[in-house]
């Protein structure tokens, strides 16, 4: 401290009071001892320096003082370790290793449990729970909400995690310790209590087979690097597409020779290979990213199914996976109704139905050592294998599993990868389209040869036409007339390849005498008559009778507005005064066939 002052003496001369100016200086210290919360005690040593500006200097100089005290408070000290309000007893959280893969699935579903207790003899309310992960978790995740807690009452709670992206930077396995959170109101006070929990994390390629359904979260289809190669793909080979063929299928063999081409090879997993991991559900395994799989070009049973199923998911068909004893696989929607499995392949069991739709299996680990058909072929053998154990083959369809495990989170990123030479994908897919439809037609074939019914040429005919075999079509559909010169079914088929073939004056002549046929006939309202109808009204619309096509796509869509659908560019361009409509692409796809059941 520092100061000045005035001193007045009032009686020092005869004169007056006398008055002097002084400067103060002052410096002390204050100790302060605290025994306990309510005793105190305090000393205050201290030194001072006066000087006077006047010739009245006597005390002028040095003082020294000391003060002390005392005090004493009520009350009870809320620092002892007694009155530290620890109301709830927290056991320990039994917490299972963690897998970055599964990161959507623990924001719903618990990773662990906890019991709490409340230990005091009043009620607890307003019980919070969470978990908190520091650097993985953008907040607390709250586990559970309890409003009020008895005396002694214990609650067992499910602990939730929801991570942030963080978790996908992580390699190999990381020990974290996080923390439980426990918030509640006692005796008027908000307390809030937290302890420990360790456990391991493993990256985003680790996984347990405890569900088969996991492996969906591997299926990456919206990766840009896999969206990028699926379109490489379809580009590619687009010019070769059969129309009358079904087009999923076509794509998924495009995929498979694509792979192929840039070296794709199956390698069995050193480490730990799927036949010994997937009955252990301790056993941790990994399974590689499509996109990590596509640059190291190898992969086991389950990396191949994972980046097969992703690229035919980037483009939009709907995959699964097949799961056996020791082995995985994929299988993918062909979109074609289960009534129409002739349109695929003439063996019914060649195919799966799912919910009415047919289903083609792919044995991956075939890519580069052999073509699509015997891939396929090997799937439905798997299958079979185990016909006598069905709970040991589950299919699982993809989009459904990641309604619980959804994909695993990826940053956008060029991977330079090598495509390979679209003419090599092309002549790829060409020999296995090839090698497919001779699978296909002998059956029909020796189906014919055997019975060689007007039905069974018919069928053969149609089989031809869709892989756009137009030559041994037509023997065939004319050798069902020469059976039977009445056939329907087989006049309009025939006017169907004639109109593949861009004859649509034969084409139409032909739909003419089906249609007047069927007038005079018991079918007349039938579905085949809807079928010509459309027919007639197509090859009227290329032949530029824009009118009369309209007439006619009128009759039928008033008839069958379903069926009408594919037609509808039809109505469109007769309205425009015969301009084409846009849609109209490919008409010869649109053609409806006509096939018999045996």
């Amino acid at each position: 401290m520092a100061g000045a002052s005035e001193a007045i003496f009032p009686d020092l001369s005869p004169e007056g009071p006398v008055g002097t100016e002084n400067l103060l200086v002052e410096t002390g210290a204050r100790i302060a001892l605290n025994p306990s919360y309510n005793f105190n005690i305090e000393v205050h040593p201290s030194v001072k320096y006066l000087y006077s500006f006047s010739p009245l200097d006597d005390f002028n100089g040095l003082s020294f003082g000391i003060g002390f005290s005392a005090s004493f408070r009520l009350g009870i000290d809320p620092d002892l370790a007694s009155n530290i309000i620890r109301a709830l007893r927290l056991s320990e959280a039994e917490m299972p290793p963690l897998f970055a893969a599964m990161q959507s699935y623990y924001a719903r579903n618990p990773v662990g449990t906890i019991t709490i207790t409340n230990t005091e003899k009043q009620a607890l309310r307003e019980v919070q729970i969470s978990f908190f992960q520091a650097g993985y978790m953008d907040s607390p995740t709250p586990a559970g909400a309890i409003l009020e807690l008895a005396p002694g009452e214990s609650r067992e709670i499910e602990i939730f995690a929801v991570f942030n992206q963080e978790i996908f930077k992580t390699e190999g396995i990381t020990p974290l310790t996080g923390e439980v959170i426990a918030t509640y109101q006692v005796r008027g006070r908000v307390v809030e209590q937290r302890q420990s929990l360790s456990y391991e994390l493993h990256d985003k390629t680790a996984l347990t087979w405890d569900d088969d359904r996991k492996v969906a979260a591997f299926v990456t289809p919206a990766d840009s690097a896999l969206r990028n190669y699926a379109s490489f793909i379809r580009q590619a080979a687009k010019d070769q597409v059969i129309s009358t063929f079904n087009e999923n299928l076509q794509y998924a063999v495009q995929v498979y020779n694509a792979l192929a081409v840039i070296g794709i090879l199956y390698q069995q997993d050193p480490v730990s290979p799927f036949t010994k991991v997937q009955g252990d559900p301790r056993a941790v395994d990994s399974i590689n990213l499509p996109r990590d799989t596509l640059s190291r070009n190898t992969g086991d049973c389950d990396d191949l199914t994972a980046l097969y199923c992703s690229l035919l998911e980037a483009a939009g068909i709907e995959t699964g996976y097949i799961t056996v004893p020791g082995h995985i696989y994929a299988v993918f929607n062909t979109k074609e109704p289960a009534k129409n499995y002739r349109k695929l392949h003439p063996d019914r069991e060649m195919t799966f139905n799912v919910d009415g739709e047919l289903w083609v299996p792919v044995e991956i680990t075939l890519i580069g050592k052999a073509g699509f058909p015997e891939a396929w072929r090997r799937g439905m053998e798997e299958w079979k294998e185990v016909e006598s154990l069905p709970d040991q083959r589950i299919l699982v369809v993809t989009r459904r599993a990641q309604e619980i495990y959804r994909p695993v989170g990826l940053r956008e990123a060029d991977l330079g990868l090598q495509y390979g030479r679209g003419e090599q994908i092309v002549t790829a897919f060409n020999r296995d389209m090839d090698r497919l439809a001779d699978t296909v037609l002998v059956d029909y074939v020796e189906a014919t040869r055997k019975r060689g019914s007007k039905e069974d040429f018919n069928r053969l005919g149609v089989a031809y036409a869709r892989f756009r075999r137009f030559e041994p079509a037509l023997t065939a559909l004319r050798q069902a007339l020469q059976i039977d010169a009445n056939y329907i079914a087989a006049q309009v088929n025939l006017a169907n390849v004639y109109f593949m073939l861009e004859n649509y004056g034969e084409a139409a002549a032909r739909y003419e005498t089906a249609y007047n046929q069927l007038q005079n006939s018991t079918q007349s309202g039938g579905d085949l008559s809807k079928k010509v109808l459309l027919n007639l009204s197509a090859a009227h619309y290329q032949l530029g009778n824009y009118s009369q096509a309209e007439k006619m796509y009128a009759l039928a869509r008033e008839a069958d507005p379903k069926s009408a659908e594919a037609f509808t560019y039809i109505a469109q361009g007769a309205e425009s005064g015969g301009a084409r409509a846009a849609e109209q692409a490919d008409v010869s796809a649109r053609i409806l066939f006509v096939e018999e059941e045996e």
